[in-house]
């Protein structure tokens, strides 16, 4: 069974693209649509989407407040933001509806499509972009946990001092040769630390793994 979509964009080109892009997938399907806010809200109500993939600037209500809604209809549902909008305060307003990712719209066709299958196993997604503003303005969204440096190794033994520092460099959104010049290694090495990290962390990306460590307190 593919996975049902509600696409709610209120410019007509990128939705007719998003929509053109996910026929032509077998396993995610656009099987409804809206252009507005309330009609993103009423069609979730009779099209009961597997996800919703929801845009900011609408016309009428924003999508900020319609995943709200959306949410208070079914406190399961999974929605995605996709938008070009970066504001702290938009970023923190979206996860606090409810959204369980923040995507920004020049996304990649493969990773839009990882990113909704991840959503739909229960897992929370956010953008690279994103991550430095929820480490540094984190009001509760994901709950910090104190972790002292003996609990840290009692539970992540696995994890080694070096990929512990380099953890935190991921966490901060550098990429690696950001982190190769900050540690003074090669970036084959940052790149390996980051492979190794991904696998014992038990996540399928950098961001995931950035995600992670700050819902553990591991940073």
């Amino acid at each position: 069974m593919p996975i049902n979509v509600l696409l709610v964009e209120d410019q007509k080109l990128i939705r007719v693209g998003l929509k053109s892009l996910f026929g032509r997938q077998d396993d995610i399907e656009v099987t409804s649509e809206a252009q507005t806010g309330k009609e993103a809200v009423e069609k979730f109500k009779t099209a009961h989407p597997d996800v919703v993939v929801m845009d900011i600037g609408l016309p009428d209500i924003s999508g900020i407040e319609a995943t709200k809604r959306i949410l208070e209809i079914n406190n399961k549902a999974k929605v995605i933001i996709l938008t070009s909008h970066l504001s702290e305060q938009e970023v923190m307003d979206a996860l606090h509806a409810g959204a369980c990712a923040y995507a920004m719209k020049d996304i990649s066709t493969d990773i839009l499509k990882m990113v909704i299958k991840t959503v739909v196993d229960g897992a929370m997604w956010l953008d690279p972009q994103v991550v430095p503003i929820l480490r540094e303005k984190n009001c509760g969204v994901i709950p910090p946990r104190q972790m002292s440096r003996a609990m840290f190794k009692e539970q992540h033994a696995n994890l080694t001092q070096r990929e512990y520092e380099v953890l935190k460099l991921v966490v901060d959104g550098l990429s690696n040769n950001e982190i190769a010049q900050e540690l003074t290694i090669s970036e084959h090495t940052a790149k390996a630390h980051v492979c190794n990290i991904i696998q014992k962390l038990v996540v399928d990306d950098r961001t995931q793994a950035a995600v992670k460590a700050l819902k553990e307190g591991l940073v």
